[in-house]
């Protein structure tokens, strides 16, 4: 065996598919015992639309995935901002995908099995610690017959914010940090808003909602799953469950905040209250580290860099993590030399990305500056908030983030 994946989401399936792609051996060890479609809606940027295109999953992505047309920041009044197209409709040669994430993940996991059969992945089985074996790596991890032991060239941690491969390595870690926000995410089945194919964001730093279809409409309704998400900043001495996001909970836990955001062209009162599921979670991450490499062991995705939810960046980062990782690995081999390649690459800007996500560097930090600056009064908005500053605003996190038009039209393939 060459190499153990720790985890079966996004990001250990894409490297599962990354390694199968460039004939590397390797096994998935998955913590669910039985893999069902989990979550709502995710991002996925041209960056990393076109990975999965060059992983032959094209086709899958259109079944599965919407093309965003373009992408939009609101006051809590619904009053336009600022708004962008995207995908190929900014000029990318890829679309931008919006789509289930458990949509998503199933489909990788069927790719997995179709290329690699079955006995690639071994379901209800976690990596509970790893030590350094001459040039590779001895992992333990607990399967469906109860404790295992293997040795591999090299152990890849992508089981998730929760990492027990991250948690050996960074002992003294603790929780993820919670930064004071609840966010409640749900789908509904809705008329599609605007073009149909738009993601929006509305409200500020402590009161926002994001929108977006993840479905095309119903030929007979035509109506779109809806996916949304309704946050709010509260005492960050309130006591809940911060590290829970699968808790199901009523819409009158928090609708009353949202009763009058009905904008003409999007109603959220009528999103929240017709939703068929709504779950609570804090938004946490976790803090950059100064390392993602033990030994023969390496972390991708958010066992790596768990960050906030905006700028769509989280699971498009946890695929480019697969692909640069594998592209280290052609050049290295399965080494700690290839993942310190990997690392020194990726590391820095995850970071960079992370701290500017919880501050006002993301990009809906342009909401908080419209009411700053207009004070509720947002027929003022040209003035006070000029569109070259906004574009400003937009260019320097996709610069940062490395996602501009041009970095990723030039580009050279990864692998």
């Amino acid at each position: 065996m060459t190499v153990i994946i720790a985890g079966g989401g996004i990001a250990g399936l894409a490297m599962g598919l990354t390694l199968h792609q460039i004939g590397v051996p390797f096994h998935i060890l998955e913590s669910v015992a039985e893999p069902k479609p989990l979550g709502v809606g995710i991002n996925l940027q041209p960056v990393a639309v076109r990975e999965l295109f060059d992983l032959g999953l094209e086709t899958q992505l259109n079944q599965i995935g919407i093309a965003t047309q373009d992408y939009g920041f609101y006051t809590k009044t619904g009053v336009e901002i600022w708004t962008e197209p995207r995908g190929r409709h900014a000029g990318y040669k890829w679309p931008q995908y919006s789509v289930h994430r458990g949509r998503l993940q199933m489909a990788l996991l069927k790719a997995v099995i179709a290329r690699c059969g079955p006995s690639c992945i071994t379901f209800a089985a976690y990596v509970s610690s790893y030590e350094a074996h001459g040039t590779g790596v001895v992992v333990d991890y607990v399967g469906p017959n109860g404790p295992h032991c293997i040795t591999a060239d090299l152990l890849i941690g992508a089981d998730g914010i929760h990492s027990k491969v991250r948690a050996q390595m960074h002992p003294d870690e603790g929780p993820p940090v919670w930064g004071g926000a609840i966010m409640w995410r749900g789908t509904t089945n809705a008329a599609p808003f605007l073009g149909g194919r738009s993601m929006i964001l509305a409200g500020n730093d402590t009161q926002r909602f994001v929108a977006y279809p993840i479905s095309e409409p119903d030929q007979e309704t035509g109506k779109s799953v809806i996916n949304w998400i309704a946050e709010r900043t509260i005492d960050p001495k309130t006591q809940l469950q911060k590290e829970d996001w699968n808790r199901q909970v009523e819409t009158a836990v928090f609708s009353d905040e949202f009763s009058d955001w009905n904008f003409g062209w999007i109603d959220v009162p009528g999103l929240i209250d017709n939703a068929t599921a709504v779950f609570e979670y804090p938004m946490i991450d976790r803090e950059p580290v100064a390392s993602w490499t033990d030994g023969a062991t390496t972390l991708i995705g958010d066992a790596a860099h768990a960050t906030y939810p905006v700028g769509s960046s989280g699971a498009s980062q946890a695929i480019l993590d697969a692909r640069i990782l594998g592209a280290a690995i052609v050049a290295k081999g399965a080494t700690r030399a290839a993942a310190l390649d990997y690392e020194n690459r990726v590391r820095p800007m995850a970071n960079r990305v992370t701290l500017a996500n919880r501050g006002n560097g993301g990009p809906d930090a342009i909401m908080q500056m419209a009411e700053d600056r207009c004070g509720g009064d947002y027929s003022k908005l040209d003035e006070m908030l000029p569109m070259s500053e906004r574009q400003h605003h937009a260019d320097t996190f996709k610069k940062l983030a490395r996602t501009s038009v041009k970095d990723t039209n030039v580009q050279a393939s990864i692998i």
